[in-house]
């Protein structure tokens, strides 16, 4: 496993329709070694701090063989490294191998399975396509979120060299389908909910599915936010099914 790119970019604004919005999903690849700090790489921003970026979305990495299957899908664009705003191209890390906590020396810094990406409104404003939300969704390549353990730096051709495996095993791809198509697993949620390294948010998150799957009372922020398309603490979200 290794780097094959190192992306960054800082937030600008962009006109959308007759609106402006701020965004930092147009990364761009460097050149040397980039120094990883406490939430982020140097030269690297977020636009939205609310709902992007902190301790546990410092780092976003995306592997280089998911981008076949989107020039499959998507045969007249454009797909360079950083397309989907990722600060880390990768090669042989994969979301269905990767668990929630597993983490990773890459160049000099450690690094710690948090969580997958949802795909928001400024993905399809960065393909030019509204349709790319739920197709990305759709084909589980999520992509994988990563905290700081350590700081140091990196570069691309370093290697990614697993240091320790996270128990109990809930892989990225199984927040992801938590999420869309196995919203009933009680099983499943009643091991993410015990995964310490996944944000609280998405455990507060899949506690209330579990509670209403069992017949139980839910009324927390969180629940009362579902249902409307909008940011909640998970990140920027479509509604689901």
């Amino acid at each position: 496993m290794k780097i094959i790119s190192v992306n960054v970019g800082m937030p600008k604004i962009i006109e959308v329709d007759g609106q402006m919005v701020t965004t930092s999903i147009f990364k761009e690849p460097v050149a040397g070694r980039v120094a990883v700090r406490r939430h982020n790489l140097d030269g690297d921003g977020q636009a939205d701090l609310t709902v992007h970026g902190g301790k546990d979305k410092a780092v976003y990495a995306y592997p280089a063989e998911h981008y076949e299957f989107w020039k499959r899908e998507l045969p007249k664009m454009q797909l360079p490294c950083g397309m989907f705003g990722e600060n880390l191209t990768t090669s042989g890390l994969f979301e269905k191998e990767t668990n929630i906590g597993d983490t990773f020396k890459i160049g000099t810094t450690i690094l710690q399975v948090t969580q997958p990406r949802l795909p928001c409104f400024k993905l399809a404003i960065k393909f030019g396509r509204t349709d790319i939300i739920k197709r990305f969704m759709q084909s589980e390549r999520s992509g994988i979120y990563f905290s700081i353990i350590e700081e140091g730096d990196l570069a691309a051709d370093d290697s990614i060299e697993p240091l320790e495996q996270a128990e109990p095993s809930v892989t990225v791809t199984d927040i992801v389908r938590l999420y869309s198509t196995e919203k009933t697993n009680q099983d499943l949620l009643r091991r993410a909910i015990t995964v310490t390294a996944l944000p609280e948010a998405w455990r507060d998150y899949f506690r209330q599915r579990l509670n209403k799957l069992q017949g139980k009372a839910v009324d927390t922020p969180l629940a009362k936010a579902r249902g409307f398309l909008g940011c909640t603490p998970l990140g920027c979200i479509t509604p689901e099914a």
